[in-house]
């Protein structure tokens, strides 16, 4: 099923949120009017759907569990010119969804991150795994592919509709806000910055978030993402990697050779060969993947171009 284009979209994917969903739906509504606000049940079984309604939003459903899958029903499915994505639990404060919407609209945004962690989340957040996670993730990201994100794992953001049809979702699960940033900064989009503030759930609502599980699925996410868009750093680091193992493992040995003139350690130096041939496949590996990536960013450029025409053509 394909929605028709709205000017702006408010989406909110869901699971077991009862308590809040209900004033997240309305302080929506008074902060953009003009939006259309789609709550995504994800198998909810408490009342969500039911005070979503009530509240009068437009109510999905995406049976697949995980909010990775909810997240690709709603790029797949609604179509707007501006889309604004907030949790359903109450944590961010929807007064900053006009200023997010409108660098989209006006400033040609792709992606606008609700900036938490330059506000109040360290202190409002009472997980200090969760304050610690973010900042590893935050700083991994900016190291690894060069930018300056604020914030990573926010579930507040403002895309275009260029980057919505064009972003493929992988992930099922939380790794999913990681996902976008890396796309985003990877395909050079542009990307803002909105300082938002951040307020802890409320009594009785509980985080769906596993602090080490999820924690650990985001950090293979970083790696596995890193290896695939920045595949000649990632093999290039293994290439020098095992090229200093053998080394380490031959210096011994030549030695040993020098001092007596007979080789202690035949298995050793044949790991050593090994070693250094794995190293050389390791860069070649790398040269090749990265010739491959450059293609598929080239293609990426095309479809952009291809939707951003749609875009155009919808609007005259």
């Amino acid at each position: 099923m394909v929605i028709g284009m709205d000017k702006i979209a408010v989406l909110i994917p869901c699971y077991n949120e009862e308590k809040t969903i209900a004033k997240v739906v309305k302080d929506a509504k008074e902060a953009l009017p003009e939006a259309v606000v789609y709550v995504y049940d994800n198998n909810s079984k408490d009342r969500t759907v039911e005070f979503a309604k009530e509240a009068g939003a437009k109510v999905r459903y995406e049976y697949m569990q995980g909010k990775g899958n909810v997240i690709r029903r709603m790029f797949r499915e609604i179509e707007a010119e501006c889309y604004i994505m907030v949790d359903g639990d109450d944590t961010y404060p929807m007064e900053y969804a006009r200023e997010m919407a409108d660098k989209v609209l006006q400033h040609n945004a792709d992606m606008v991150v609700g900036d938490r962690l330059s506000s109040t989340y360290f202190t409002e957040n009472k997980r200090p795994f969760h304050n610690f996670g973010n900042s590893i993730v935050r700083s991994s990201i900016n190291r690894l592919f060069h930018c300056s994100i604020k914030d990573i794992m926010t579930g507040y953001r403002a895309f275009s509709y260029g980057f919505v049809k064009t972003f493929p979702v992988l992930s099922t699960g939380f790794e999913i806000e990681t996902e976008m940033t890396i796309h985003a900064v990877y395909n050079n989009l542009q990307i803002e910055n909105v300082i938002v503030e951040y307020r802890d759930r409320p009594e009785g609502s509980e985080s769906k978030l596993n602090t080490f599980s999820d924690g650990l699925k985001v950090l293979h996410t970083i790696v596995k993402l890193y290896r695939d868009y920045k595949p000649f750093g990632f093999f290039g680091a293994v290439a020098v990697f095992l090229a200093l193992l053998a080394v380490a493992l031959f210096v011994p040995i030549f030695i040993s050779y020098v001092e007596t003139g007979l080789v202690l350690r035949f298995p050793t130096l044949f790991g050593c060969g090994f070693i250094g041939l794995a190293a050389i496949q390791s860069f070649f590996a790398g040269l090749i993947l990265s010739n491959m990536a450059l293609k598929n960013r080239r293609d990426f450029e095309y479809r952009y171009a291809l939707v951003m025409r749609h875009v155009d053509s919808h609007e005259k």
